[in-house]
């Protein structure tokens, strides 16, 4: 999940249910932060605690930060979709 030269960009589901998306070279350092410290953030922490439910790697910041901005100009309902679809593709690879 985490390797060094790579950038992921992550969705974890909030406590309340809503998603939050950001991008990351370590997800665990990350969902930690979000979770523990006043490091995560502003919005995560008063909805903790949080869940990992999606991530992908790209090669380099300026790739994630385009997905990033893109996943997040999405409808919740697409971003669910696309989470979902993910989701089968994990589990028919198994």
């Amino acid at each position: 999940m985490n390797s060094p030269g790579g950038w992921y960009l992550y969705v974890v589901r909030c406590n309340d249910n809503t998603l939050y998306t950001g991008i990351t070279t370590d997800i665990k350092r990350r969902l930690r932060e979000h979770n523990e410290n006043n490091r995560g953030a502003k919005y995560t922490r008063t909805r903790r605690p949080v869940e990992l439910i999606y991530w992908i790697k790209y090669e380099n910041r300026s790739e994630a930060s385009k997905a990033e901005a893109k996943f997040k100009k999405l409808s919740r309902k697409k971003k669910d979709k696309a989470i979902s679809e993910y989701l089968l593709a994990i589990f028919a690879e198994r």
